[in-house]
């Protein structure tokens, strides 16, 4: 057996239960792939992007869906050396993936660090839909995970004062695209267990502007401090994180001072007085 089907086989083997369990549990209860379907499945060169890569490859040999796949990696100006790394991962994996050149990095070069995670983002995302689109898909895999959910939500009710989740799925405002996040219920400690049995190492940011002053960068910070937060719950309780994930869609609206709806705003008072006659 060669290294990929070792690899492959710990997915739906030792990782049945933690990772392709909750891939499949998540595809299935949120309806992202559908047949006649043909994904973009972008890879960053990090673990949750080839780790979806492989899920998604092991549903459409063995799942009930017919759908094509494209993979896809975007080079914003990486190094030789994180280049060669996407490069050699794709190969281990058997990944047959496409590198599209785009010259980001350069364009960053010349922004604020504050600003260059979110600027960096923003134009990636930009480019991947073009590139999916130039490769007729309908629609584009990314690999956020139940971690980055949570993060999210924790992001804006601490730092943005609203209660806000990632979604599982979105339509694209420019595009005729559909965003899927096929990873949504899988933890990132199962997908670092998965990395580390099988002895991969993949790339972390590869940003050459913010790799200097990474730790300086606001945004960032925070977010690790909401991840170091989560952990700290798993390690009080196993049902404080759960709880967290499943309050956003257990909302009730009756306990809710107000709320937003297709950028039209609610509040409970508007209702108050006649619900007392």
């Amino acid at each position: 057996m060669e290294r990929y089907q070792e690899i492959e086989n710990s997915i739906i083997t030792k990782y049945r239960k933690s990772i392709y369990k909750n891939f499949r549990e998540a595809v299935d209860r949120y309806k992202l792939i559908e047949n006649e379907d043909k994904i973009c499945v972008c890879i960053s060169g990090g673990k949750d992007s080839m780790l979806l890569a492989k899920c998604m490859q092991e549903y459409q040999k063995h799942g009930d869906k017919k759908f094509e796949l494209e993979f896809v990696a975007m080079d914003p100006g990486y190094s030789i050396k994180n280049r060669e790394k996407i490069e050699e991962n794709a190969k281990i994996l058997n990944i047959p993936l496409k590198i599209i050149n785009k010259n980001i990095f350069e364009v960053l070069n010349k922004q604020t660090w504050g600003s260059a995670c979110f600027l960096c983002a923003k134009m990636r995302r930009g480019c991947l839909y073009n590139i999916a689109e130039s490769l007729h898909c309908n629609k584009i895999a990314l690999g956020h995970h139940y971690d980055d959910v949570l993060e999210t939500m924790l992001l804006n009710i601490f730092y943005a004062g609203e209660v806000k989740t990632m979604m599982p799925k979105i339509h694209s405002d420019n595009f005729n695209l559909e965003l899927i996040r096929p990873l949504y219920l899988v933890k990132e400690p199962d997908i670092i267990s998965w990395k580390e049995y099988n002895k991969l190492e993949f790339l972390d940011c590869a940003c050459k502007v913010t790799e200097s002053i990474k730790q300086h960068d606001e945004k960032v910070s925070k977010r690790k401090a909401m991840k170091n937060l989560i952990a700290k719950f798993r390690k009080e309780s196993e049902y404080i994180d759960k709880s967290i994930f499943h309050s956003m869609s257990n909302v009730n609206l009756n306990s809710m001072l107000g709320w937003k709806k297709d950028g039209k705003e609610y509040n409970f008072m508007d209702e108050y007085d006649d619900k007392s006659n």
